[in-house]
């Protein structure tokens, strides 16, 4: 399975992934799942949302258990982050089968759409729209960078997207959704590979627009000058600083520039924060620092700044006793922190969620140096086939 995976959505240059929401390497991956589902003859099926669920046992009794993660990609990102919790799934079923495990709930693998958020700007839109974080209203809004709005880009690619939103009757048929995950960071080691995901940090992305103006690099004094692109760098570097004394983080990862021509002052420079802190009243502090230190810095530079905040997740908790009992399935395993958000994140609003998270030797994530050793993925598939046989079979 991974094999196959591999070179799906790859780009030869960085070597990285830009396996983005509805282009052909997301449609490539979205065939290679429902190969797998029907090929070990689980009812496939694709919800109104775009996700997809491959069903062992009857998809409406209720009470299922429910298992896996993502297919997509950031730009030029790992392999691992969240195929290896598809794959792992799959593994995982064929492992209790071939063990001839009797499973007295339905279990269920799916792959949410668009967890990552690359293309539309919004992490996790198959699971938002899934629980009602994201209405149909605010999808239909969604613009990718070309300008294609999100509903228009699902029905180029076969997709309805006329009933999207809400989708209360599935999610009261889950009892438990556990996501296998790549870990992002370096806390696991070779004596222990596998952990257990404690709380998800809250994070958001935030939009700073910078208004200046349009004009000649080579004819216009420096103090005749209202260039944005001054006014944006002295926000990343006072964003690093002000998350630094915060213990938090802050990320300005994405920037457009307008007119963005080499011998030209930019009119208009548009930087995206992603930022994350381990309680909303830090990381609430920590943006209206940034958001007083960019417009400090505009109105020195003659460049009016506006903030819009474009996406927000509240401090998770996963459920504490779905949470305690994996980690005692597997023998004590560590329970760890994270500050990336994820499907499992999304849904626990609705129902009890819980992660596991392999080792990641290098702590290189969303980079194409992504990496878990092969025998760390297979005591993933352990621990996942445990976890699920403990919840499904008994």
């Amino acid at each position: 399975m991974w094999a196959e995976l591999l070179p799906v959505g790859r780009s030869a240059a960085s070597g990285g992934y830009r396996r983005h929401a509805w282009n052909t390497a997301d449609a490539e991956c979205r065939e290679w799942f429902r190969e797998q589902a029907v090929g070990r003859g689980l009812t496939y099926e694709l919800d109104r949302n775009g996700n997809q669920w491959a069903w062992l046992g009857d998809p409406q009794a209720g009470d299922a258990v429910v298992t896996g993660s993502h297919l997509d990609s950031v730009p030029d990102g790992g392999a691992y982050d969240g195929p290896l919790g598809v794959v792992s799934s799959f593994a995982a079923l064929d492992e209790l089968r071939s063990r001839g495990a009797e499973f007295r709930r339905p279990l269920a693998i799916v792959n949410f759409g668009d967890e990552e958020g690359a293309r539309f700007g919004v992490a996790c839109i198959g699971s938002r729209l899934t629980a009602g974080v994201l209405t149909r209203e605010q999808a239909f809004e969604l613009r990718d960078a070309d300008g294609v709005r999100l509903p228009d880009a699902m029905e180029r690619a076969g997709h309805d997207p006329a009933a999207i939103g809400a989708d209360t009757d599935r999610l009261a048929r889950v009892g438990a959704f556990v996501e296998l995950h790549v870990e992002q960071g370096r806390y696991l080691t070779e004596e222990q590979p596998v952990g257990v995901a404690g709380a998800i940090w809250p994070h958001g992305r935030w939009r700073f627009d910078f208004h200046g103006e349009a004009n000649h690099a080579g004819t216009t004094r420096i103090e005749d000058r209202r260039d944005p692109m001054l006014s944006y760098a002295g926000t990343v570097l006072a964003a690093r600083e002000r998350a630094r004394l915060a213990g938090a983080l802050a990320t300005f990862g994405k920037v457009a520039v307008e007119p963005n021509g080499t011998n030209a002052i930019a009119s208009l420079v548009r930087g995206w924060l992603d930022s994350r802190a381990a309680d909303e009243a830090t990381l609430e502090r920590l943006v209206e620092e940034i958001r007083a230190a960019a417009a400090e810095q505009g109105e020195r530079d003659g460049v009016r700044v506006e903030l819009t905040r474009e996406s927000f997740t509240p401090v998770v908790d996963f459920d504490p006793a779905l949470r305690d009992r994996l980690a005692g399935t597997l023998g004590g395993v560590p329970v760890l922190p994270t500050g990336a958000g994820h499907d499992a994140g999304i849904l626990a609003s609705a129902v009890p969620t819980a992660m596991l998270f392999v080792r990641n030797p290098t702590g290189v994530s969303h980079s194409p140096a992504e990496h878990a050793e092969e025998a760390d993925c297979l005591a993933g598939v352990a621990a996942l086939a445990h976890v699920l046989e403990d919840l499904a079979c008994r």
